[in-house]
């Protein structure tokens, strides 16, 4: 059974966290500095949000130089710093598709085999939009008499290659850039079933526990699958915490289990026990002590 609510303050947190210092905006930049700032922007701009401990390993300079070189990247308005990290200046609008599929590739394909491994054969899912969760859907490949629900058509496109599956298709408006199915016929159809396992993926998760993504109408549908499903599988990579995005989805204390590539920050990380989540950490094959 969980443990309360999981909700907890902003630990760690300033009131003004999404505002910058004017600390060194104004000195002179040296030729390094330049450089290591053209690239800060270029992977936050790849991938939403990076940390400050990956950025500092990337670098092999200390945090502290990497704060003030995010300091100094948003006094120019290039990105946004966060609690923990960098992201885009919007929580508008999400990565491209395209660019998405390529990010952290490798780190997806780990959390994919992680959640594969924790669903039986002969089990009902559904399964959203995402890149991470069209590489669980590939991951799955290898099991018995799946029964799965999904709203997106990469989706269905890999789990219908196995015959021994059966793959119903949510109806509703196609969304062009990335095959997911949404809107309320997506949601009315999703409501209609009552599955053993949710899995979803995200855009980004505050320090709270807040889930947050980009659409909307694709919030309203996972919004639906978490209300539909015995257990809530979340899968997501490291660049995913802290990361900021406009439409709240729910709070992390309503999922059963999170798959991701490296231990959450310590806030997140409170959040989470507190609320007696399971966390599953791609580089250990045993559930992390909270």
């Amino acid at each position: 059974m969980r443990a309360g609510n999981g909700r907890s303050g902003p630990a760690g947190r300033s009131d003004k966290q999404n505002f910058c210092r004017n600390d060194g905006a104004s000195r002179k930049k040296t030729a390094p500095m330049r450089t290591r700032h053209e690239k800060i922007r270029e992977l936050v701009q790849s991938r939403g949000f990076v940390t400050i401990e990956s950025l500092s390993q990337a670098f092999k300079v200390t945090p502290q130089t990497i704060r003030r070189d995010i300091n100094t990247l948003c006094e120019e308005g290039s990105i946004n710093r966060y609690h923990g990290g960098a992201g885009v200046a919007s929580s508008t609008e999400n990565v491209a598709y395209t660019q998405r599929k390529v990010l952290c590739l490798r780190e997806k394909q780990q959390i994919a085999a992680m959640v594969a491994d924790k669903i039986p054969n002969n089990a009902s899912l559904f399964i959203n939009i995402g890149t991470t969760t069209e590489e669980i859907a590939k991951a799955l490949c290898n099991h018995q008499r799946l029964k799965v629900i999904t709203n997106n058509l990469n989706v269905a496109s890999i789990l219908s290659g196995n015959e021994n599956f059966e793959v119903i298709v949510a109806g509703g408006l196609v969304r062009h850039r990335d095959g997911g199915i949404i809107g309320p016929l997506t949601i009315d159809f999703i409501q209609q079933f009552r599955v053993d396992f949710g899995i979803i993926g995200i855009s980004g998760i505050d320090m709270d526990g807040t889930l947050l993504d980009f659409d909307y109408r694709e919030v309203r549908v996972s919004r639906a699958i978490i209300d539909n499903s015995r257990r809530i599988f979340l899968a997501t990579d490291h660049t995913k915490f802290g990361r900021n995005a406009m439409v709240r989805l729910g709070s992390i204390d309503e999922i059963d289990a999170l798959f991701t590539d490296r231990p959450p920050p310590q806030a997140l990380s409170e959040v989470l026990g507190a609320a007696d989540i399971e966390l599953y950490v791609a580089s250990k094959t045993d559930k992390a002590d909270l």
